[in-house]
């Protein structure tokens, strides 16, 4: 998959796993069908440890956060490490989050916060009640909207770079182009292009699972990604 504007090293990997994208139009709550979407989404309401307040939607038998993670503390109250200089963050080897560019005051409400993958395994990033979705969860999602991520994504170019075809945010998931921290120079980039979110699948010692979209691509790839990779999350409701 193409990340435009993005130096790639040999931990970033192209491609992915293509998902099928499936043209069914009869509604139907099967979970494994592509369905049609009430033209009302009716949100929930969750706080985190940081008193943000997030939109909640559910999607066929699964409920998320319509909006990434922006907290600055775990779910347990402790401070989640900060890091702005570019040096530190590549260097970083445990739990961290920072802002795209380092600025808040312009991405925090919008994008929510970028978060490295030893963060995600501490597991207590999101709220009490929540987590981090596995690859495979994240897979139940996607092959409930019958593989069309058009229905995940915002549409418009407000904050999507054009084309955005095929966006329709009929889910109501809000899927915004947050760009990424890099792993091996600490620099900002892709904002309006691209989002890749974090799994709390591990692949090994330094890569996990991610999944990636970007403005023209109907589809998601599967993604290895470094832990110092920054990248943000959205949360699941347990079960």
């Amino acid at each position: 998959m193409k990340r435009k504007n993005v130096l790639k090293t040999p931990l970033l990997l192209l491609g992915g796993l293509c998902l099928l994208i499936s043209s069914c139009k009869k509604e139907n709550n099967n979970t494994t069908a592509s369905i049609n979407f009430n033209s009302t989404i009716k949100y929930g309401e969750i706080t985190d440890a940081d008193s943000n307040t997030y939109k909640t939607v559910q999607i066929g038998s699964q409920t998320w956060m319509a909006q990434n993670l922006r907290t600055t503390k775990y779910n347990n109250g402790t401070k989640i490490r900060l890091i702005t200089v570019d040096a530190i963050w590549i260097d970083s080897g445990r739990p961290a989050m920072c802002w795209y560019s380092n600025n808040p005051s312009k991405y925090k409400e919008t994008y929510g916060a970028l978060y490295n993958g030893y963060a995600v395994d501490t597991n207590i990033l999101c709220p009490k009640g929540w987590h981090i979705p596995s690859d495979n969860e994240w897979q139940i999602l996607i092959t409930y909207v019958g593989g069309d991520i058009g229905k995940l994504r915002e549409s418009g170019t407000s904050h999507w770079e054009a084309p955005n075809s095929g966006a329709s945010n009929a889910s109501g998931f809000t899927a915004l182009p947050t760009g990424l921290r890099e792993p091996f120079y600490g620099s900002s980039s892709s904002m309006g292009q691209m989002t890749e979110w974090l799994t709390s699948t591990s692949l090994d010692n330094v890569n996990s699972a991610s999944r990636f979209i970007d403005e023209d691509n109907a589809g998601t790839t599967k993604n290895e990604e470094p832990r110092l990779m920054g990248l943000p999350v959205r949360c699941l409701k347990n079960e």
